[in-house]
């Protein structure tokens, strides 16, 4: 049996569109706007715009909106699991094929929110796309296109202006977007006075949160005979979810998801919230996945697994990374305390390798902002960010060969193993010609590679060898002690 014919559909009003229809909004925007509608009075649907050629639009459709969603982790520590049938969309338009359909939303006067979660690549502005493109291929290009078309409609109302609140995993996420649709309307010479009127719509920025792996391959058949019907849009999370939202409006009465007991914060200042989950949680990522991968380990959860890396994963968070920063510390070491509990899911298979890509910008925003904070507050290097410096310098030592780069680690049973290196190409060149230039091993290869490494004002804007005092000399030692003795044993020393 079909989750269709199990689960009846409910008709309410569309008060949202959704641009993308992937398995991160399902599991967490719909999933939320669904209890909101079970728990307030809120009583509206969200419409789906599938924002590429291809997509999921006839799935969703085939199951009438209708979908589940499994969230399994581990709460306090103990296992959770828990699934929830979603009725709180109603359908999804592929623009690509019913145009027409898709423009008559912007006519709709119930129609308030925006949300979207088109990749990071999708806040971006495309220079062939055109006002009269049918639809425009880029996502700010299609926003521009309906909110004009919404203007003309309502003749400039500023009661039916929109609130937009893009998802998409870049910085200021909503000034990115407002910027690039202005700049369409301008280069379109589309109204002025629709120019002024897209100030009344409010781009808030936003930050999401929770983990949301998808359909559950592998699983899938047992997952359907516990819940007694099949369902092809299947969407697994982990039960952590943060929605910050920032914006000088209120609109928790409006969309009231603290009243329906969410995690979502409305605020007109985002940055302790960014600054928190970018240095703990993704600054947690960063620190441990060269050095735990080298160790022989491949996700995660078995970093938690793991006395020595777990005790390195918790002195730098706790001891290191919290101290270096400002803010409240119940809610840091709380957020500190959440974030374990997630790494430990062992219904989430993070492998530490896809942590490692693009490692280099990764540190530099993730993890230098704490080490550099922790010397300037204590006068002491922080331990275990100062190893994983060397561990990440270590991590990319490989061979460069028709533009990929392969290194060799030693496996859980001691076999060498290959494994790919993955940053832009500029990067990967730089790293191979730094360990051909400076030999193969011993004290003055570790001096060599620290000082190249460090002193490179193209990864990281500045000369770390010269403005954090000790840094050469820390990072020297590590790589001698890893090249000497494995980086086990080095790790041993920083952990002790």
């Amino acid at each position: 049996m079909n989750i269709s014919e199990r689960i009846r559909a409910v008709n309410r009003p569309e008060r949202v569109i959704q641009y993308g229809e992937g398995n991160f909004l399902r599991a967490f925007a719909d999933w939320m706007i669904d209890i909101v509608n079970e728990k307030t009075d809120f009583n509206g649907n969200v419409i789906m715009i599938q924002p590429l050629e291809k997509g999921l639009a006839d799935a969703v459709n085939a199951q009438n909106g209708l979908y589940t969603t499994v969230l399994r982790g581990v709460q306090d520590g103990r296992s959770f699991e828990k699934s929830r049938a979603i009725t709180s969309v109603s359908r999804c338009i592929n623009p690509y094929t019913r145009f027409d359909e898709y423009f008559e939303l912007a006519e709709n006067p119930e129609i308030r929110f925006i949300i979207s979660n088109t990749t990071e690549a999708g806040i971006a502005y495309d220079p062939a796309d055109r006002f009269e493109d049918r639809p425009q291929r880029s996502f700010p290009g299609k926003v521009t296109a309906f909110l004009y078309r919404r203007f003309e409609y309502f003749r400039g109302a500023s009661d039916r202006a929109l609130t937009l609140i893009p998802c998409e995993l870049i910085d200021r996420n909503g000034d990115a977007l407002k910027e690039i649709v202005k700049r369409y309307a301008r280069e379109w010479k589309l109204a002025e006075d629709f120019i002024d009127w897209l100030d009344d719509c409010d781009f808030c920025n936003s930050l999401v949160d929770r983990v949301v792996p998808g359909f559950p391959h592998g699983e899938a058949e047992a997952l359907w005979k516990k819940l007694d019907y099949t369902d092809n849009l299947l969407d697994m999370a982990e039960p952590f979810h943060l929605w910050v939202i920032e914006t000088t409006a209120d609109y928790r009465q409006e969309l009231p998801f603290e009243k329906a007991g969410l995690n979502v914060v409305w605020t007109d200042d985002m940055s302790f919230y960014r600054t928190r989950k970018v240095r703990i949680l993704n600054g947690a990522h960063t620190m441990t996945a060269p050095a735990a991968f080298l160790c022989g380990l491949t996700t995660v959860e078995e970093c938690c697994g793991d006395p020595l890396i777990s005790a390195y994963m918790k002195k730098g968070i706790f001891e290191e990374i919290i101290p270096s920063m400002d803010g409240n510390e119940d809610e840091l070491l709380q957020y500190a305390r959440d974030v374990l509990e997630r790494f430990a899911n062992p219904y989430i298979r993070h492998l530490l390798i896809s942590i490692t890509l693009n490692s280099i910008s990764k540190f530099k925003t993730r993890n230098l902002p704490s080490l550099k904070a922790y010397a300037q507050k204590t006068g002491r290097l922080p331990p275990v960010l100062t190893f994983s410096f060397a561990a990440l310098i270590t991590f990319y030592n490989g061979k460069l060969v028709n533009g990929e780069m392969t290194g060799t680690r030693t496996g859980a049973g001691g076999a060498q193993e290959a494994y790919p290196i993955q940053d832009n190409e500029e990067e990967l060149k730089r790293f191979a010609a730094l360990y051909e230039e400076n030999g193969a091993d011993g004290a003055d290869h570790a001096r060599a590679i620290a000082h190249a490494a460090l002193s490179s004002t193209e990864w990281w804007g500045e000369d770390l060898s010269a403005v954090i005092p000790g840094l050469e000399d820390a990072i020297t030692a590590h790589l001698e002690g890893i090249g000497k003795n494995g980086i086990r044993a080095e790790l041993e020393k920083v952990t002790a």
